[in-house]
């Protein structure tokens, strides 16, 4: 009989276990990687037989898997198995719930982690941040922050950057630059993060340098860095640094990113020019959700209603689940097209994919049923709303009563927001407006004493055209700029030509108690005016014109703008601060309703 030596047999069996363990390991990785969740599934069952789920590196993998597949909750139950949590474990585990959007429990096992007596290092504490500027807790952010000062991880580049972004996201962007100035290394996490923040609060200037500046210093930016900076050409309407900016994301390689490619679609639709956002969406090959949700808010600004009801439809093809943002889509759509029937089975279809409806939702029930004179149904909306309606639902209906004359339901509706306390600048407006439009102007007077007692100002009407590198900014009655003799003498020769073509002016959009010739004067000079005429003096070619204003197109410029489309045979398109206007051969793409 053959006999085999007790240390070879040990040796044997721990050959066989080193094997397995690499194995298993090399799998979890696999699987992690490919984001296959039924063999995931498979080999955690098989981990478990042999007995390897008590082996930290592997509760790390597996706590990685389950992130990384979207199932952090499955990761707190691999971490609650584990019977020795190394710094590798709870790092895992944080970082699950910050990846997975669960930000109170990160911070929560961050605390237990504290209290356990494990020190958090480079790998930790980015989670924790990340965890507190998605509650957009500054106090929280902070203290992480003070922690990691102590420890000595305070300008770790990693930890750093990751205070900065955090800094950011919550507003305070003067700590995020100081962080930022002190930062003896910076990489593209810490200037990304100081990017978006300038983005964020509307300092584009300052955004728009920076990232000159990670240029300049030959700084590998990434996606994310370019979404922020498009962004800001977008909101900006810079569509000739946003075109550079796309060729420069093609150049380096970007032209693949989902992420990239909504900011794109979305400045591209800002800037008036819908053609490319097209081709964008069409040539990305792997489209999230907010790529879908950018197109879909384009179709709807541009007046493609049946575009965006197909890409819905295309998008439930695909296996891709809409959300919340999907249906203000839609029904934005439907509310800029009149189309109520449509309008209700989009919002009746949230209940098949569970999606609870917000006051955005009822605001935009509300707006599709007033502007197609539906008041009353509008108001029943309202009253059977299961949350309390608040401003932008009762603007929705005080927007229809004015559109219609409806002023009894209107002054309802003015209660009804007196009700809410303080309101924004633009509700304050907006009553009165709908008062001075009935020709009470007493109570209008008062809504805008009650604006001026607040101390916040009524945004100043602005109309912009880009030229070059330059943009021209116009205000009502403007005569500051250079050119401002042309401009007018260009207006007055184009109104003599659009009163010929049968253009009578209506006053009724001037809601001042002035007599009926100062109140022909005012209107005949608006922004969006003096903006077309000195596009029009500019550009002798035969190119769109494009006009960005910040607030909504008066009726009587709408039909102006028709006019002069009819008279200097050119294309202007109109982008207010609620949709867009292509005006051509004295028709408008919105059909007059807007």
């Amino acid at each position: 009989m053959l006999h085999i030596p007790q240390r070879c047999l040990q040796v044997g069996i721990q050959l066989r276990f080193e094997q397995n363990y690499r194995n298993v390991c090399d799998l979890l990785l696999s699987v992690t990687r490919s984001r296959t969740l039924p063999k995931g599934l498979q080999l955690h069952g098989q981990i478990i037989k042999l007995g390897f789920q008590i082996i930290p590196l592997v509760s790390h993998y597996l706590i990685n898997f389950y992130s990384k597949t979207q199932l952090p909750i499955d990761s707190q139950r691999v971490f609650n198995e584990t019977h020795i949590k190394s710094s590798t474990t709870w790092s895992s585990i944080i970082s699950s719930f910050a990846q997975n959007e669960l930000p109170i429990l990160a911070l929560e096992y961050f605390k237990k982690m504290v209290d356990y007596g494990v020190r958090p290092d480079d790998h930790i504490f980015p989670s924790a941040t990340k965890a507190s500027a998605i509650l957009s807790n500054y106090n929280v952010g902070r203290s992480v922050h003070c922690l990691a000062l102590k420890t000595g991880y305070g300008f770790d580049v990693f930890v750093a950057s990751s205070v900065v972004d955090m800094y950011a996201k919550c507003g305070k962007i003067q700590d995020a630059r100081n962080m930022f100035d002190e930062m003896p290394m910076r990489n593209v996490v810490s200037w990304s993060g100081m990017i978006y923040g300038y983005a964020q609060l509307g300092e584009h200037e300052e955004a728009l340098w920076l990232f000159k500046q990670a240029l300049f210093e030959k700084l590998e930016v990434n996606d994310f860095t370019f979404t922020s900076v498009i962004r800001v050409c977008g909101n900006t309407t810079l569509l000739g640094l946003g075109q550079q900016l796309h060729g420069l994301s093609l150049k380096l390689s970007f032209d693949s990113s989902s992420f990239i490619g909504s900011a794109l679609i979305s400045m591209y639709s800002k800037c008036g020019i819908i053609k490319p956002a097209y081709q964008i969406f069409q040539e990305t090959p792997i489209k999230n959700l907010g790529m879908w949700n950018a197109m879909l808010i384009a179709c709807a600004q541009h007046s493609h209603t049946n575009k965006a009801f197909e890409l819905f439809q295309e998008m439930e093809s695909s296996g891709m689940k809409p959300n919340f943002i999907t249906f203000l889509c839609t029904l934005y759509a439907c509310s800029h097209s009149g189309l109520v029937e449509k309008g209700k089975y989009y919002f009746n279809l949230m209940k098949h994919y569970k999606i609870e409806p917000t006051d955005q939702h009822y605001a935009s029930m509300v707006d599709i049923f007033g502007r197609a004179n539906k008041l009353d149904e509008a108001l029943s909306i309202i009253k059977e709303m299961p949350i309390k309606p608040t401003e932008c639902v009762w603007g929705a209906l005080l927007t229809g009563c004015r559109l219609h004359g409806n002023t009894e339901l209107a002054a309802y509706a003015a209660d009804k927001v007196f009700e809410l306390g303080p309101v924004s600048s633009g509700m304050h407006v907006l009553l009165s407006n709908a008062y001075a439009s009935v020709g009470r102007y007493e109570e209008a007077a008062r809504a805008r004493k009650m604006l001026r007692d607040t101390g916040v100002k009524k945004e100043t009407g602005l109309s912009w055209v880009e030229e070059g590198n330059m943009v021209h900014t116009f205000a009502a009655g403007d005569r500051r700029h250079l050119r401002s003799k042309e401009i007018y003498e260009k207006l007055e020769d184009l109104e003599d030509e659009m009163v010929e073509a049968g253009y009578v002016a209506d006053t009724s959009y001037v809601l001042r108690e002035v007599g009926g010739e100062e109140k022909s004067m005012a209107i005949r000079y608006h922004s969006e005016r003096l903006a077309i005429a000195f596009a029009l003096i500019t550009f002798k070619d035969k190119r769109p014109i494009r006009v960005m204003k910040n607030l909504r197109i008066c009726g009587d410029c709408h039909t102006a703008i028709k006019f002069m489309s009819k008279c200097c045979g050119r294309v202007i398109i109109v982008r207010d601060n609620n949709r867009f206007h292509r005006f051509e051969d004295g028709k408008c793409s919105c059909s007059d309703y807007w």
